[in-house]
Order: C-alpha cells, then structure tokens, then sequence
C-alpha cells in the first residue's frame, strides 16, 4: 500500500514528530510513505532520503497560488494513480486543495488527519476554515483525530458519529524519551545549568504557546532567584518578540534561547519541571515526551486532560500565574519520577501500540 503524505514542514513540530514516528515504526512491506510538501527542506529530511523515502516538492500557495495550483494539479495528474491513499495532515481547513485535487485524480482513500484545537489566523482565514468543514466530506472519506477535543474544530457532528471517524493516538518511542543520567549531566553542562533547577517548554514561537505568559510566571517567581534558570526550544516568528520582553523583564542570563533541534529528547533530560501554558492543544505531544522521561509536567487547562499518563502531571488555569509559582515550587520538591516510564509503557500512547491502530485503519475496506 502506497501512502502520499502531506504535513511536513521544515519545523521539527508535533506533526512533523507524529508523521516521523509512524514512518519510523511502520512495516513498509506492507504500508509504505511518500512526502509531498511546500518547503524548500523539510524536517527529517536526510533521515527520510537515507531510509529510501521520496519527497516530493511543490511551490507553497502563500508564495504563488497559481504556481501552486498548477504544480499541485501536474503532480496529481502524473501520480495520482500510483496511490493507494493520501493522508492529509492539517492544523486547520484553509487549504484543503490536496484532497480537493485528490479527488479529482481518484485516490481512493482521502484521509484528513486533525492536529489542533484552534487557531488564531484571523477572520478572513476563519471565514474560509468554517467553508471547507462544511463541504469536507464531499472530498475525504476518511476522517482522523488526535483528540476528540480538537474534532470540534475540525468536522460536524455528523462526521464525528460516523464510522470513518477515528482517534489516531499521537504514539512517542517511549524508549526514546526516557531518564538517563548521563545524558542529563552532558546537557546540563552543556547549557550551562549544572548547579540549577531547570524550567523547560518546547513549543514554536507562536500565540498558541504563550510563552508572554510563561515569562510572566517565571519572572514572578523565579527571576530574581539565582538557581532557577529556563530553556526554550523551539523557533517561529514571535522569537524576536520574546527576546525583546525577556530583556526588558531584566532576565537576560536567566532565559536560554536553545533554537529548534531534532535531538529534543536530549533537552528533556536537561529539565527539572516541563511547563506547556498553551491557549489551545490538539493533543500536546510535548507533554507526553515529557513524561516518557519522568518529568513533574505543568500544563494548561486548554490542554486535553487525557494526554495525562502519570501522576505527576497537573493542569491549571492560565488566568492566575501565581497559582503557577506554588505548583512549580511544590514540582521541585518531588523532583523527577524515572519510574514514571513504566505507566508510559502501557499506556495508549506507546508507538508500539498505536501503529498497530495505524496501520488497521488504514487498511479499513468500505
């Protein structure tokens, strides 16, 4: 079976780790990937061209939109027929000229795949995401969800009680992300923060993240502290926005800005407390790395309480950050739980697991 995948970008995020860990844990004898997408260079890139992957690539409709639409339509023309499926994975409708396209050319499995529960594109782009949710079904057949929080963002109540719908659970290598000590003393040499406690987040430069808020619970109640120390790691284009306000917020010194790094798993290890604050979440895949490795993991109530394995997880209000302040304190005193790993394991979350899922509901008959 011939999959064409759309979702890559060239930011190493959520998707792009969903995508990768399937494609890595996949039986391509029986189910095999390639990648259409509109970067120059994608995420993984060298991974996926060493492995014997093909990409595939396309001018973006934001650049171009006729060049787009003309690459996109010659692409489908010439290769549609080689698939089996095409399986789009989107964080909102504004664009859904893959399956329109796909459709056209008679791929037979058109899956739509949810990755998030909202977003702030502005009116005119809201305008066109609620337009295409109501006429998505005359182009997918299949529709797919990392939640069925972010489903309402997404599809109908209609499609939401078919049979085509589906939780595709967002599977991490558990192995990948668990505690190992000297790992954790090469990182925290590394950034500098042997003698510290560290605060983490890993998530793009993005209103979503809400990173305005995170400086204002860390400023509140760790600023002027020598041993508490943040890392960031990620990229978008609120960074120069972010480095402006930890400067003025008198933080230079306390905040490393680490940039965006395929090897995240190695700065989990780094990391005393995880913090995700997000407006909103499909699902929040950090947090599930996070706790792979043990790591006390604060989240946001926006985030979809059943990303929650172990116990060492909480969700808050991001209306207070001086409620914040007392549960990274309280963190800090329990410190990490390796031990966690275990319930991680058996969890439904465990790649193993859910590429079993995958591959039943990709290979699903009418």
């Amino acid at each position: 079976m011939l999959v064409l995948v759309f979702g890559m970008t060239a930011n190493p995020g959520g998707v792009e780790s969903v995508i990768m860990n399937y494609y890595r844990n996949i039986d391509r004898n029986k189910i095999d990937f390639e990648f259409l997408c509109t970067s120059d260079t994608i995420a993984y890139e060298n991974e996926i061209i060493q492995s014997g992957g093909r990409i595939y690539k396309i001018v973006a409709r934001k650049e171009n939109p006729i060049r787009f639409r003309i690459q996109l339509h010659r692409f489908m023309k010439e290769n549609a027929k080689r698939y089996d499926a095409i399986w789009v994975n989107l964080c909102s409708l504004v664009n859904i000229d893959y399956l329109i396209e796909a459709r056209r050319f008679s791929i037979p499995r058109r899956i739509i795949h949810c990755h998030n529960a909202d977003n702030d594109a502005g009116w005119v782009k809201m305008i066109i995401h609620n337009f295409n949710k109501a006429r998505l079904s005359k182009y997918a057949t299949d529709y797919w969800t990392c939640s069925n929080e972010a489903s309402k963002w997404f599809y109908s109540e209609t499609i939401i009680r078919g049979s085509r719908y589906h939780i595709i659970y967002n599977g991490i290598d558990i192995e990948k992300y668990s505690y190992d000590a000297d790992t954790r003393i090469k990182m925290r040499k590394k950034l500098c923060v042997e003698d510290k406690i560290v605060i983490g987040h890993v998530g793009r430069f993005h209103f979503q993240k809400n990173h305005r808020f995170l400086l204002d619970v860390f400023n509140m109640g760790f600023g002027r502290l020598d041993q508490f120390h943040l890392i960031l790691i990620g990229q978008g284009d609120l960074e120069p926005e972010i480095r402006a306000l930890v400067h003025a917020k008198g933080l230079n010194g306390k905040v490393t800005f680490c940039g965006v790094h395929e090897n995240v798993e190695d700065y989990y290890q780094a990391m005393d407390v995880f913090v995700l604050p997000s407006v909103f979440e499909g699902l929040g895949i950090v947090a599930l790395e996070a706790q792979a490795n043990g790591l006390p993991c604060l989240l946001s109530d926006k985030v979809p309480h059943e990303v929650k394995i172990n116990e060492n997880v909480c969700f808050l209000s991001i209306e207070n950050p001086a409620l914040w302040v007392k549960k990274i304190n309280e963190f800090v005193e329990l410190g990490h739980l390796p031990q966690m790993h275990n319930k991680m394991e058996k969890s439904k979350f465990n790649i193993k697991r859910t590429t079993e899922q995958f591959i039943c509901y990709m290979e699903a008959q009418d």
